[in-house]
């Protein structure tokens, strides 16, 4: 493969594009950013699996393969060269060195980065006070001063340690030891890349990722070692961390395949992840607007309110993603006696429910994969169409699990797979990006409620479907809801007049013959309640 190779006046750092070979699932180019003692040439068995899906950059870093020599004196420095060498918005790929780059780069610059993936990344190199898992101080100390006095037989012994524990080290000693050497012009610059690993702390950084991130571990890994993937995932429980069985440090050059399904996989699914804080923000402003454009929110709201079983007297019920109130009211009135919570992400939707003291008993900003509640202290979960905004079933089947009182119910209605289906393929004759939420089906609401100990009473999809005699009528409701596109795999940039002029046309193709456009939303119902009462 030929790239084109871009080294600008302003910047130092050579820039290789590659794009995409066959259908790209987006149109963010992935950047790869390769570690200490080699260059972007260790992406080579990586690179055309991954580049049939997606257009690729990679970037040397300074001193290394076709850059030219920098000396950047700190990781500020560095990360500004990058930033200006970036496109304007990309994901990021880094193994080792340039993991932890990467790493560091979304935390800085999270409005450039849609997503993160790490390989054979650690937060700290080398072990600190309350950071052990982690190669022992004194043995990069070793290597750092072996590196100084023999660069060339230093580099070698470390193509020894990347090989060491893999299933296949031989060969990867042998690709390494083929393909990198280092030149005597080049030794300050690796130097102090080397320093850089000495210094960087990515434990803050990690705590801070609000990017969808994906963090690789080796198995056999000698320099990282996979005890890191678990200490990883306990500073940010939103980032991933998976081990790969069999593999060293080198596994770009080891288990290309593995790699580039696992990446894919995650690249696939994160395109359509979003951060809470952008939910709340967005509902918090359509609080005025929502309750005279919510006419599927409350049409749905009062069939759920009518699904609840004949003869239920909770004594505590909280209304789930709650908004301005509107069925909070409903079930004070349905049930007088019982003490009614309201919660909602958005303190912008609770400000204006709050003005109508008598709907709860009390108003709460919360998370509902975070409830801010007691365990067994709920007898009522409500929630309607709201579930579809968290992004671990999982979670949060266990949460409700958790807050509910033996006995207890929990009825919700959620978005399933096929909503809004029609703006999807409209938007897809324009371009790949991210326009219409991803919506779970339902086999996924099954295995999470089933590995709880919640028992399904009901689980039933209906569809809905509304119409419209222009398109913008409905993208000016979605807005007006705070349901537009916040996904991670958006264009960050304004659409054009042209590209919306497409999307129209090609939606007008399902146009009925009274010249109305019809929006089908696929609407998830279910009951279930606490089949046993082991965590009480």
């Amino acid at each position: 493969m030929v790239p084109e190779i871009c080294i600008t006046a302003e910047n130092s750092l050579a820039v290789q594009h590659y794009p995409c070979t066959g259908n790209a699932l987006q149109e963010v180019p992935l950047v790869m950013l390769h570690g200490w003692g080699c260059d972007n040439r260790i992406w080579q068995p990586l690179l055309p699996l991954l580049n049939q899906h997606l257009h690729i950059i990679t970037l040397d870093l300074p001193g290394f393969g076709d850059s030219l020599p920098a000396c950047p004196e700190s990781e500020e420095q560095l990360l500004a060269l990058m930033e200006a060498a970036l496109p304007g918005c990309c994901l990021l790929l880094g193994w080792s060195l340039g993991g932890m780059l990467a790493t560091a780069f979304a935390a800085r610059y999270p409005q450039r980065v849609n997503g993160l993936v790490t390989v054979a990344a650690n937060a700290c190199f080398s072990q600190r006070d309350n950071w052990q898992t982690a190669m022992p101080a004194a043995t990069f100390d070793d290597f750092y001063r072996f590196f100084a006095r023999q660069p060339h037989d230093c580099l070698k012994r470390f193509h020894g340690l990347q090989a060491r524990g893999d299933v296949s080290a031989m060969s990867v000693l042998k690709h390494l030891r083929a393909a990198f050497a280092v030149a005597e012009e080049q030794v300050p610059d690796w130097q102090r890349a080397l320093q850089l690993l000495t210094v960087m702390d990515n434990r803050s950084a990690l705590r801070a990722l609000r990017v969808p991130g994906l963090h690789v571990f080796g198995e056999n890994d000698s320099l990282v070692p996979a005890a890191a993937a678990a200490a990883v995932g306990e500073l940010n429980s939103r980032q991933r961390s998976i081990v790969l069985e069999g593999a060293g440090h080198a596994m770009p050059v080891s288990c290309p395949e593995a790699l580039a399904e696992t990446v894919l996989a995650f690249l696939q699914r994160s395109r359509y992840s979003f951060g809470k804080e952008r939910v709340a923000e967005s509902f918090g402003r359509a609080a005025a607007s929502y309750d005279q454009a919510a006419r599927l929110q409350k049409r749905v709201g009062q069939l759920l309110m009518e699904k609840l079983p004949a003869g239920l007297q909770p004594g505590c019920i909280v209304d789930i993603g709650c908004g301005t109130g509107f069925l909070t009211r409903q079930l004070k009135q349905k049930y007088p006696s019982a003490s009614v919570i309201g919660l909602d992400l958005a303190e912008g939707m609770l400000q204006f429910s709050r003005s109508d003291s008598a709907a709860a008993d009390h108003w709460v900003c919360g998370d509902a994969e975070c409830l801010p509640l007691a365990d067994n202290s709920v007898d009522l979960v409500f929630s309607s169409l709201t579930f579809q905004w968290c992004t671990e079933l999982p979670t949060l089947a266990s949460e409700l699990e958790r807050v509910l009182a033996p006995g207890g119910i929990v009825a919700f209605s959620s978005l399933c797979d096929g909503t809004l289906h029609e703006l999807r393929r409209a938007w897809s004759a324009v371009d790949g990006y991210i326009h219409v939420n991803r919506f779970v089906d339902r086999r996924e609401w099954q295995a999470a409620l089933s590995a709880t100990g919640l028992a399904c009473r009901q689980l039933e999809t209906v569809p809905e479907v509304l119409y419209y005699d222009e398109v913008l009528h409905l993208l000016r409701e979605l807005k007006d809801i705070g349901a537009h596109n916040i996904n991670s795999g958006q264009n960050r940039t304004l659409t054009g007049r042209r590209q919306l002029l497409t999307m129209i046309q090609a939606y007008e193709s399902a146009q009925r013959k009274d010249g109305r456009l019809p929006a089908t939303w696929q609407v998830l119902y279910g009951l279930a309640t606490l089949e046993n009462s082991e965590h009480q």
